[in-house]
C-alpha cells in the first residue's frame, strides 16, 4: 500500500502516512469496499434452479398424447390391411405374408406420423405438446429455452426407436421416478428438461 499524496509505502491499516502524515482511513475504506465487492458474473453462469414437472403429471401428458396417435393407427392399418389384400390376389400368400410383418412396426409409425406436429413442431413453437398443455408443462433445454425443430425432432425418433425395442418403452416412461432431473431417456438423448409451465398460471 502507498500514500496517494507522497508515494511513501505503508503497512496495511494505516490511517496516517509516516512520511508526510496525510489521513489515510478514506482509502483504507475504499479498498476494504472493493475487496469485498463482487466481481460481475457473465449471463449463464448463475446455476438454474428448474421445477422439473412430477412423473405422474408427465405420465397424464403422455397419456393423452398416445390417445391421439389411436386415430392414425386406424388409418394405417385399414390401409395397409387394403394393400395386404391386394398382394394377396397378385402375388399370392407369401408376398401378402410377408408385408404383415410391417404390423409389427406400426405404432413406431403412427408415433412418428402425429409426433412430426405434435410432440416436434409445437414443442419447438411453443414449448408443450396437446397432452402436455393439458397438465401445464413444457420442454426446455439446458437454458430454459424452447428446443429447435432439429433438436425435438432427434428427441422423437429416440422415443419412436425405443419402440421397437422390448420393455424399452416402459423403462424410458418409469425413468423419471429415481432421476434428480426427472428425465425420461430420450429426454436425456438431447439434453432437455419437462418443468412445470411457468406461462400458465
Amino acid at each position: 500500500m502507498f500514500c496517494t499524496s507522497c508515494g511513501a509505502s505503508i503497512s496495511d491499516g494505516s490511517k496516517f502516512c509516516p512520511s508526510c502524515g496525510s489521513v489515510l482511513a478514506s482509502r483504507q475504506a475504499a479498498a476494504q469496499s472493493s475487496a469485498f465487492t463482487p466481481a460481475p458474473v457473465p449471463i449463464g453462469a448463475v446455476g438454474r434452479t428448474m421445477d422439473y414437472a412430477t412423473w405422474g403429471t408427465r405420465a397424464i401428458g403422455y397419456l393423452v398424447d398416445t390417445l391421439l396417435v389411436a386415430p392414425v393407427m386406424l388409418i394405417l392399418y385399414f390401409a395397409l390391411s387394403g394393400v395386404i389384400g391386394l398382394l394377396a390376389g397378385v402375388g399370392g400368400r407369401n408376398t401378402a405374408g410377408a408385408f404383415c410383418c410391417f404390423f409389427i412396426v406400426l405404432f413406431p409409425l403412427a408415433t412418428l406420423a402425429v409426433g412430426l406436429y405434435n410432440r416436434v413442431y409445437l414443442i419447438a413453437s411453443r414449448g408443450y405438446s396437446i397432452g402436455q398443455g393439458v397438465v401445464k408443462i413444457m420442454v426446455v433445454d439446458a437454458n430454459g429455452a424452447l428446443l429447435t425443430q432439429g433438436t425435438a425432432l432427434i428427441r422423437l425418433l429416440a422415443q419412436a426407436a425405443m419402440g421397437l425395442v422390448p420393455f424399452l418403452p416402459l423403462l424410458d416412461l418409469l425413468w423419471p421416478l429415481w432421476d434428480d432431473r426427472r428425465q425420461t431417456l430420450h429426454d436425456k438423448a438431447v439434453g432437455c428438461y419437462v418443468i412445470n409451465n411457468p406461462q400458465v398460471a
